[in-house]
């Protein structure tokens, strides 16, 4: 189905309807000719004369044999496909009264999962009559995300969409957090300034003692 598909996507030899084309390939010089004149080229060479760029002015044709042009196209679209980064959204909920311990619980994991290039969809639940508390729910997510601020950033801020409140926060391209390790350094920095720092002390000669007969008005 899927080369079906392709194969209906570009115009070859008797179905391109311009007039005149603009010829492109591996031993072709770029050049606009008749279009009866480049299915001829084709013909002589055993090749197809492929529609590339239909919206070109002329439109672009290329001499090549058509299947291997659809097996090129085929490995380019897998190619490209196998360098797409996948995202996963990790989800995290709350509720309008979360406490402290599972609050840092929660966020701990957030930072885990935008360290691992994930991102991270955070939303408090209302049940019941707790929807009144709804910009309470708010400050929570306002908070997560201040918290988050050195591993993500926020791709979409909190909305209330049924008896959910949801933040979208993206992980940072560099991954781990700049300012721990800069505190990191500073911390050690001091700790070597706080180090009392030792001076050589030059070496003093000992001074002689003079044993010999004690001369009045000399000094030794």
């Amino acid at each position: 189905m899927k080369n079906d598909k392709m194969k209906t996507r570009y115009r070859i030899n008797e179905q391109i309807r311009a007039r005149e084309v603009r010829l492109v390939g591996d031993d072709v010089e770029s050049m606009v000719v008749p279009t009866h004149k480049a299915l001829s080229m084709a013909q002589q060479q055993g090749l197809d004369l492929v529609e590339i760029s239909p919206n070109a002015e002329p439109p672009v044709c290329r001499l090549i044999d058509y299947s291997k042009f659809l097996y090129q196209q085929k490995k380019r679209q897998k190619e490209l496909k196998a360098k797409q980064v996948k995202i996963d959204v990790k989800e995290i909920r709350f509720g309008p009264q979360t406490d402290e311990h599972d609050y840092n619980f929660k966020l701990k994991h957030a930072r885990e999962f935008l360290s691992d290039g994930d991102k991270v969809k955070a939303y408090v639940f209302f049940r019941g009559r707790s929807i009144l508390f709804k910009e309470q729910g708010e400050v929570l997510l306002l908070r997560f995300a201040n918290d988050l601020e050195e591993y993500g950033k926020v791709e979409q801020m909190p909305v209330l969409e049924g008896k959910r409140m949801i933040i979208f926060i993206a992980p940072k391209k560099n991954g781990a957090p700049v300012k721990k390790a800069v505190t990191e350094v500073s911390e050690e920095v001091e700790e070597q300034a706080e180090k009392p720092i030792k001076k050589a002390v030059p070496a003093v000669k000992a001074r002689r003692e003079y044993t010999g007969p004690k001369v009045e008005g000399e000094d030794f």
